[in-house]
């Protein structure tokens, strides 16, 4: 697993398999640190990346150094690492503090999320909103942004200039785009093998759309708003220029880099690999807005550290949480580039990170933080799946929008009522 795994949904606390393959890393000396009081468990998923978890014990052992009352165990999850925290936070063993990719709002509903307002509130408009709202329930804080993941518009600008269009910023602009850039092997765009990916996300946000309405409880994408703007899905088919069916998905650059397609959806992680296979011949933007009353967007994943709401020394997690994510830059910005390609959340942080000042990497940060929006916390992965089976459908013909949203929708609506009873 690496840090691309937050693209996977999944739903945690909902019980789970016993708990195995959880140990301490056995070179992680800093819970033994001569003098602390407390120890605190902190969990962190096996990233793939190489030096990540020298990394996180070398940022114990330094806040240990800092704060020698305190000692952090930091263990190392391999293999699944949410089915294993699912079952540990149901037992005595449960860690302190942990960090997670997919943030649910049954977890704070079950009591195993502690809010966090008192850490992110000296600085909260230093993060975007994409990065507060999916970990914001009932106007409390329960999450700090460690990571932000933007996923854009890639595009390459050579063939952009051969065929004389712009990089698209309205859905107009992208039909036009995705038709002209098709020409002999190379198709116009590609948004996954599939043919859908988060397209029908996008399409919907574009819009002005949600999957709620404002309350945030009722499911609100069969609106005739968002069944014209997913309708847009068969018109992106119908340009006969959108790359279906290739071996990698859209989450590898694969397709725009061997030059199957002219602009691809995909996520700041693939910026390197894309920039060591075009040089300086690529740029990035945001989804193009659907319709007059429409926006750019982009969607924003990554990962948080939360605490356990049962933690006994719950005032010196929030003391190591403060220290790490909100006052150390320095090691923000190791975490972020130096083991693989990941903004800093913080704003002020970001700013600061000279390999986002300029190029592609730069209009990353600024499409991230103008543009990025975040599912909600009540929405799981069962609404997603209804919802991509609709949109499927949609996008192949096979259904007509307004009345397959509306099932859809309603069935939706029956999953987060089960989350809200």
């Amino acid at each position: 697993m690496n840090r691309r795994s937050f693209l996977v949904g999944s739903v945690l606390f909902a019980g789970g398999a016993a708990l195995a393959g959880c140990t301490s890393d056995p070179l992680n000396k800093n819970a033994s640190a001569s003098g602390a009081k407390v120890t605190l468990q902190q969990w962190y998923h096996a990233y793939g990346e190489s030096g990540t978890q020298q990394a996180v014990q070398r940022y114990a052992q330094e806040f240990t150094k800092a704060n020698p009352d305190i000692a952090i165990n930091v263990s190392w999850i391999a293999g699944d690492y949410e089915t294993k925290l699912n079952s540990a936070m149901l037992t005595a063993q449960a860690p302190d503090l942990f960090e997670l990719g997919d943030f649910r709002y049954q977890n704070v509903k079950n009591g195993l999320l502690a809010p966090l307002d008192d850490v992110v509130g000296p600085v909260k408009g230093d993060f975007s909103p994409a990065a507060l709202d999916t970990v914001t329930v009932d106007g409390k804080v329960y999450g700090v942004k460690m990571i932000d993941d933007v996923m854009m518009l890639y595009y390459r600008k050579s063939a952009l200039q051969a065929a004389g269009v712009q990089p698209p910023r309205t859905f107009a602009d992208l039909l036009e785009a995705t038709r002209r850039l098709t020409s002999g092997k190379q198709k116009g765009l590609y948004v996954g093998t599939d043919g859908v990916g988060e397209a029908a996300t996008l399409l919907l946000w574009s819009s002005g759309g949600d999957f709620f309405d404002a309350s945030g409880r009722k499911v609100a994408f069969a609106s005739p708003e968002a069944i014209a703007a997913i309708g847009g899905l068969k018109q992106l088919h119908d340009t006969g220029g959108l790359l279906q069916g290739y071996p990698t998905d859209w989450s590898d650059p694969g397709a725009i880099a061997n030059g199957a397609t002219a602009m691809q959806w995909g996520g700041l992680w693939s910026l390197p690999d894309v920039k060591k296979a075009l040089g300086d011949d690529f740029g990035v933007v945001a989804w193009p807005k659907f319709g007059d009353g429409g926006k750019q967007v982009a969607r924003v994943g990554g990962w948080y550290q939360l605490a356990n709401a049962k933690s006994r020394n719950l005032d010196a997690v929030k003391k190591f949480i403060d220290w790490l994510w909100i006052k150390n830059a320095g090691l923000q910005k190791d975490w972020c580039v130096k083991y693989g390609f990941h903004i800093p959340a913080r704003k002020e942080v970001a700013a600061q990170t000279t390999e986002f000042a300029s190029g592609p990497a730069k209009d990353a940060v600024t499409i991230s933080q103008q543009f990025g929006k975040s599912y909600s916390g009540l929405w799981n992965k069962a609404s997603a799946t209804l919802f991509l089976q609709a949109a499927t459908k949609i996008a192949n013909g096979q259904a007509d929008p307004a009345a397959e949203l509306a099932d859809a929708a309603k069935k939706a609506q029956a999953e987060v009522d089960k989350q809200l009873a």
